[in-house]
C-alpha cells in the first residue's frame, strides 16, 4: 500500500477491478494531492483509463476503497470527443453548456487557456489542438479541485504536444489543482509530471519522481533507458506549488 501522503484529495487503497471475471487492476493505492501533476504510463491494456475512470468516480472498485475529501470537484478532458457534424454550435455555446459560471471565472479560463479567438468559430471546425483548449477551459469553469486528462495530446504533432504540455503545468501552477493524466508521449511527460506510476498487466510496476522511475528496472524493461527528465519540453522542480485561490478538500 502507498504511504499516506499530504492532503489527499481522493484516495485509492489497494483498488482491484474485474469485468466479466477479467482483471483489469489489482492492488492499486495512489494520493491524488493537489498542485500535483500525477501521469499514468504503461503499454495498451496496462489499466491507465480503468485507473483514471476510478479515480473520477466513472467506474466502481471490485475490491478496495476510494476516499474523496468534501466537495471534490472533477474536471474532466476525455481523450476522444467527437462532434455531429449536423449540430451547428459555436465554441461559446459549446462551454456554456457545461453550467453557469460567473463572469470573473468566464474571463479568466478564457485569458489562461488562450481560448478568445476560439469562441465563436463552429465546434466542428475547430483543429484538434483547439478542440483540447476549448475542452481544457470547459473544465476549468467549474473551479475543479482534480483535472483528469485522458490523452490530451493525441494525435497532436510534436510542437502542439508541447504547447498543451507547458499550459497543463500553467494551469496546475495558477489554480492549484491535482491533475491526473494518461499519456503515451513520454519524453514530454518525464519533464511535466511531478509524480509517475507506471502500470504493467493491472499493477503499479513502479512509482515516484520522473528521475528515480526512469531508473527502475520495471521501467526500462518496458520503455528502455534513453529517457532522460530533461528531455521534455521544461525542467520541472519538485516543489509545492501555491494554489491559486481556495484549493483542498474544502474547496467548492
Amino acid at each position: 500500500m502507498q504511504a499516506s501522503g499530504p492532503s489527499a484529495l481522493i484516495r485509492l487503497q489497494d483498488v482491484a477491478v474485474a469485468f466479466s471475471g477479467r482483471s483489469i487492476l489489482q492492488d492499486v493505492s495512489l494520493d491524488v494531492v493537489a498542485g500535483r501533476i500525477t501521469t499514468l504510463v504503461g503499454n495498451n491494456g496496462a489499466g491507465k483509463t480503468t485507473l483514471l475512470r476510478v479515480v473520477i468516480g466513472l467506474t466502481h472498485p471490485s475490491a478496495g476503497q476510494v476516499r474523496r475529501a468534501s466537495r471534490v470537484r472533477i474536471g474532466y478532458v476525455p481523450q476522444h470527443f467527437s462532434v455531429d457534424v449536423n449540430l451547428p454550435i459555436t465554441a461559446r455555446r459549446f462551454m456554456a453548456l457545461s453550467g453557469r459560471a460567473d463572469a470573473a471565472r468566464w474571463q479568466e479560463v478564457v485569458a489562461d487557456t488562450g481560448v478568445a479567438g476560439l469562441l465563436d468559430q463552429p465546434l466542428q471546425g475547430l483543429s484538434g489542438g483547439e478542440m483540447r483548449r476549448i475542452l481544457l477551459a470547459r473544465a476549468l469553469l467549474q473551479h475543479p479541485s482534480v483535472l483528469a486528462l485522458d490523452e490530451p495530446a493525441a494525435g497532436l504533432d510534436g510542437r502542439s504536444q508541447g504547447a498543451l504540455y507547458r499550459l497543463i503545468g500553467t494551469l496546475r501552477d495558477r489554480y492549484g489543482c491535482a491533475v491526473v493524466v494518461i499519456s503515451h508521449d513520454l519524453n514530454l511527460v518525464m519533464a511535466a509530471s511531478d509524480e509517475v506510476l507506471c502500470l504493467e498487466h493491472g499493477r503499479i510496476a513502479c512509482r515516484g519522481a520522473p528521475a528515480s522511475v526512469i531508473e527502475h528496472p520495471e521501467y526500462q524493461k518496458l520503455f528502455g533507458s534513453h529517457l532522460g527528465p530533461d528531455t521534455g519540453v521544461f525542467p520541472h522542480d519538485h516543489h509545492d506549488h501555491p494554489a491559486h485561490g481556495p484549493a483542498g478538500g474544502d474547496r467548492g
